[in-house]
This record gives C-alpha cells, structure tokens and sequence, in this order.
C-alpha cells in the first residue's frame, strides 16, 4: 500500500476536492441556464448536486467497485441534455415538455441499470463492448467534453465571440498545468491540478474583480422536477434508454481501465453494487433535476497525472464536497469559482482522457481493411458534434434527439460493425501476409 503522510493525505484529499468540484459545479449551471431556471432553483441544484456527487463517489469507494474513480454528472448525458435544449425551440418543444420527458426517461434508465446490474447483464455488456466500441467510446467521450471546455476557456458557452482576456488567462493557465504535470517533480507534478485552479482562481480575481452577492441561506436543499412535470415523449424514452446502456459501459470502461492501473482484478459482486448505486443515483438525479451519475473516466488521467492512489484522499475530498453542499455560505463561496478557470483545468485532465483512448485502440491491429471498424465510428460522431442541432428538424421527433447525438450514433455504428464484420478474419490475414 501507498505510504502517504497526514499533511501529504489532507492536501491529496483537498486536491481530490478541487477535481471533483471543477467537474461539477459547471454542469447544474450550464443545464440551469438552458432549461431557463431561475437563479434560486439553481443555487438548489447546485447544493443537491455538491451532496449526491460526494455521497456517490464515497459509496462506490466504499460498496461499489472500490475505486477512487469520481462518481459524477456522466459527460454522456450531459452533452445529450445540452443539445436536446439547444434544439428545443427550433423544433417546437418546450422546455417543461422536453424537461419532463427526459426526468422520465432518466427515472426508467436508473430503473433498467439497477435491474440489469443485479441479474448479471455485465457478461453481455463485456461481449457487446469490445475493445474496439470501447476505443470508439473513449475517443468520441473525450472529444465532446474536450469541445465543452475549449468552449469554456474561450467564453463561448454564453456568447459568440470570444472573450479575450480570459481567454488568454485560460490559455497560459494550461501551459501552466501541463508544464507542471511534464516538467514538474515530487508534490509539483502530484498538485498541478490544484495548483492550476488556485492560481487561476487568484489571478482571475485579481484581474476582473467582480462583487457577487452571496446566495441566501434560504435557498431550499432539494427541488422536485424544477424541469417539468412527468411526461412520457417516445423519440426522448428511447435515446434515454440508449443514454442509460451506454452509460452503463462507461462504468465497465472505467472499472476495466482501473484495474489495470491498481492490478488488480474487478469481481462480478463490484460490478453488481456498482451498477445498483449508480441506478439509485440517476432515478434520484431524474427527480431532483441533476444530470445521472456514472463513473468519471478522467479519474484515471488524473490518478496517473498525481500517482496518488490511496482512497483516502478520495474518500477526504468527497466528504468536504457533502459539506460543501450541507452549509450554505461554504457552497455559495466556492461555487463563485470561475467558469473559465475550471474549464481550462478541466481541459489538461482530460487530455489523460485521450490518452486512455489511443491506449486501448493500441491492443486492435489496424491495417487497411480494419480501419474502417474505428474510422468510419469516430468521423461520423465527429461529424455530427459538429454539425447545429437545429439542422435536424426536417428528421421525425421519435428518432431526432438520437440522430442529432454525434456520440450516440458514432458508439451504435460501432456496435453494429463489431456485431456483424468478420474483422477476426482480415487481422489474421494481414498477420500472415506479413509473416
């Protein structure tokens, strides 16, 4: 076991704060301010968010998979629910109706893990999730999340033209935190994330000081369907119910990818708790208007950027997050962080992210017949982040929040190439060819 002092554990799990709360606190703002919710409602999510996103990265320390993997807002549902929203008027949807439809979908997605983690479904899910939908996951995942951040950094998430002192501010603040991760040595290159968010929360303050009004104590603790009432839309209840399968890979992606990094072997029982704990999560993010839970991915990029491994730092970061969230004035401070600063921290990490992709893709053998297997999944999804969710308008309701997804699509392609291509059968002839 990892040798780790007090002081060095208490600044671990102040760091493993930090992370987590940089993953989250952007995410109930950015979903608030689509759904146009007023700033109360917010502030409500958002100490909701800070409590369950603790209490669930604790239990799956704990019970789950036994990792100090962050169990957060999945980056998967995330993009789905902004995009969903960025489409919403252009189609004739309104928000109550299309914020309703989704908390649905999200309570029947949690419903359908929890099931299907406890009759043993990780067999199929491992056979239909190979190593190259796997690839095609973690290229796709990074790249939505990557976009997200870039965007964030540059102050496109609430305007069209970039804001350029913090965008410059952003862009020197991830030289600093790869220079350190690179370059670094000992506690510098362990504490570049925080390092990177404390000095960039410094200098913003500094440079553009703003005087924010602390949110009353008032605030409620929890809100039920701040998104809209119950509805049941079926083009919504399928892409949910996608949405809930696929994340539920990524917690397969995550804990295959952790075992790897702890050397040790995942038993079918962590799968099992990992699913039910994560099903309880995403029913509980449906009603109380929070994005579902899953494992974080980029926990691995930053386990390797720190070399930490201890859950106890973990376990530390997520208990001050719970706090955080419990006593008002603590979460109205730290949720005066900057957006830009959060996200270009967030931007390095997930870099790692990347990393972890064009590992696995190195256990494929790619030759001119077997690239279209990764080719052809990746651009397509590739394709369709890029293109404006309002152009899909002219396709029906029923299937259009699932088009318009470019990771959704680019994941099924996958699928459906590994489900139906012979590519056993072009790599053995390729490796003969070759001997």
């Amino acid at each position: 076991m990892q040798h780790l002092s007090k002081t060095t554990l208490g600044i671990a799990g102040v760091q493993w704060l930090f992370f987590i709360f940089a993953n989250t606190v952007v995410i109930p703002l950015s979903v608030g301010a689509a759904f146009h919710l007023p700033p109360e409602v917010i502030a409500a999510t958002l100490r909701s968010s800070f409590i369950f996103t603790g209490a669930a990265s604790i239990l799956q320390a704990l019970i789950g998979h036994r990792y100090p993997l962050m169990e957060g807002h999945s980056g998967l549902w995330w993009g789905l629910i902004l995009s969903l929203c960025a489409s919403a008027h252009s189609v004739g949807i309104g928000y109550a109706e299309l914020g309703g439809s989704l908390a649905a979908g999200m309570i029947l997605a949690g419903l359908m893990t929890i099931i299907l983690g406890m009759l043993g479904f990780t067999k199929v899910l491992k056979k239909i999730f190979n190593q190259a939908v796997m690839s095609v996951y973690l290229f796709l995942l990074s790249c939505q999340l990557i976009i997200i951040f870039f965007k964030g950094m540059l102050g496109l998430s609430e305007g069209t033209t970039i804001d350029m002192k913090p965008a410059l501010l952003s862009i020197l603040l991830v030289i600093l935190v790869v220079f350190l991760n690179v370059k670094g040595k000992g506690k510098l290159s362990n504490f570049s994330i925080l390092i990177g968010i404390l000095a960039g929360w410094l200098a913003y303050s500094l440079l553009f000081p703003v005087h924010q009004q602390v949110k009353s104590e008032d605030v409620a603790l929890f809100t039920i369907l701040p998104w809209g009432s119950l509805m049941l839309d079926m083009g919504i209840m399928i892409t949910a119910f996608i949405a809930g399968l696929i994340n539920m890979t990524n917690s397969i992606v995550s804990m295959n990818t952790a075992q790897k990094l702890f050397n040790r072997e995942t038993s079918e029982k962590e799968y099992k708790w990992s699913f039910v704990l994560t099903g309880f999560y995403s029913i509980a993010a449906g009603l109380l208007g929070l994005v579902p839970f899953g494992p974080y991915t980029s926990s691995i990029g930053f386990l390797e950027s720190t070399r930490i491994f201890r859950r106890a730092p973990f376990i530390i970061g997520g208990a001050i997050l719970i706090v955080l969230g419990l006593v008002p004035a603590l979460g109205a401070f730290f949720s005066l962080l900057p957006v830009s600063v959060g996200n270009a921290v967030l931007f390095v990490a997930y870099l790692q992210l990347f990393g972890t992709a064009l590992k696995n893709i190195q256990t494929i053998h790619i030759n001119s017949k077997t690239i279209y297997r990764i080719a052809i999944s990746v651009l397509v999804g590739l394709s369709i982040m890029n293109i404006p969710a309002e152009t899909f308008a002219p396709f029906p309701m029923l299937v259009r929040p699932l088009i318009s997804n470019g990771l959704l699509v680019g994941v099924l392609i996958s699928i459906l190439f590994e489900l139906f291509g012979d590519w056993q059968k072009y790599e053995s002839r390729e490796l003969s060819k070759s001997a």
